[in-house]
């Protein structure tokens, strides 16, 4: 088959369009031919070797596929359209994905709009309900409310009933964030996001924080956060050491968790899949949830979408089709 292989740890340019051998699934998987994937912050780390995969994972990138079953399994049928979370080797013409990840592609969706959705939305519900524990009538924070994970979760949230506070780097950015129903965008290069979130809670501070930035924000986040409030933490693009105070934490009885939903134990991503799928398929399909695509590469030039990536001028997922 053909896919994306790694030179060498490295700039984009060590991404190489080539041959590899064809996965063999295991008795719980099935094979599955890509149509499509999308690239995550993780491919970008794993390129420059700063992410060494799971153990028994496929070294190939790619954390999403959306395609055709090849042949029949565990309830599904050649040819049937579904998308899923695996732990590598999407950017490749074939995957071998556990069963219990599989999921159905929504009727109306091209392959390239069911591969914006996994990763994205199976993270933001891991962090938003399966750990975060949002209610309705809470409030939450998201940070980068524009990318992947945060339009999802904006979304997600919504239709929780939650309310949604949001940052984001440009004017543009926090206008699509609005689109999605946040309601209230903040500009952090503008803006202290610790004063407004305060301000538009009366002092309260919210319920739940995202966060993907890490420990530049830690005594933001902390001060954003209401007494018992709960800070997941998703990715450190911002640096991960530092000084920290940890007053705040005992103060309010707050609640700090990290989450990797590459290395979620199987069971337990089945069981998020299932409840995503009963909450959010019906959703997707009369249109109240929407997969967001900024752009959309061939497989080919995955070092050209690697370079977009590392612009940070996205909106939405960055997709690789394959044909």
């Amino acid at each position: 088959m053909k896919a994306i292989l790694i030179r060498e740890p490295g700039d984009p340019d060590v991404l190489v369009y080539g041959d590899a051998p064809d996965p063999q699934p295991a008795e719980d998987e099935l094979l599955v031919r890509v149509h499509a994937t999308a690239l995550n912050r993780a491919d970008l780390l794993q390129r420059k070797g700063g992410y060494v995969p799971p153990e028994g994972a496929s070294p190939i990138l790619g954390l999403e596929v959306a395609g055709e079953v090849v042949s029949a399994g565990g309830g599904w049928n050649a040819g049937d359209r579904v998308m899923a979370v695996i732990t590598g080797g999407g950017y490749a013409e074939l995957a071998a994905v556990p069963i219990g990840m599989l999921m159905p592609i929504p009727r109306a969706f091209s392959y390239e709009q069911a591969a914006a959705i996994p990763e994205a939305y199976l993270t933001a519900w891991l962090n938003l309900f399966t750990m975060g524990r949002l209610n309705s009538g809470e409030a939450v924070l998201i940070h980068a409310g524009a990318s992947g994970v945060g339009s999802a979760a904006i979304q997600l949230a919504r239709e929780a009933g939650a309310r949604v506070f949001t940052t984001a780097g440009t004017e543009a950015k926090c206008e699509f964030c609005r689109e999605l129903g946040a309601e209230l965008t903040i500009n952090y290069r503008q803006e202290s996001f610790r004063e407004r979130v305060l301000e538009a809670t009366g002092g309260r501070g919210v319920d739940l924080a995202l966060d993907v930035v890490g420990a530049p924000y830690w005594n933001d986040n902390l001060a954003c956060l209401g007494r018992g409030g709960r800070l997941m933490l998703i990715g450190f693009l911002g640096g991960s050491g530092g000084q920290l105070d940890v007053g705040a934490v005992m103060r309010k009885n707050l609640t700090v968790r990290g989450t990797l939903l590459r290395r979620t134990p199987l069971p337990e991503k089945i069981a998020l899949t299932g409840d995503f799928v009963n909450f959010a398929l019906p959703r997707f399909e009369n249109d109240t949830l929407r997969p967001v695509i900024d752009r959309v590469f061939p497989l080919s030039q995955a070092a050209e979408a690697h370079r977009y990536m590392h612009t940070n001028a996205n909106i939405g997922k960055i997709i690789l089709k394959v044909d």
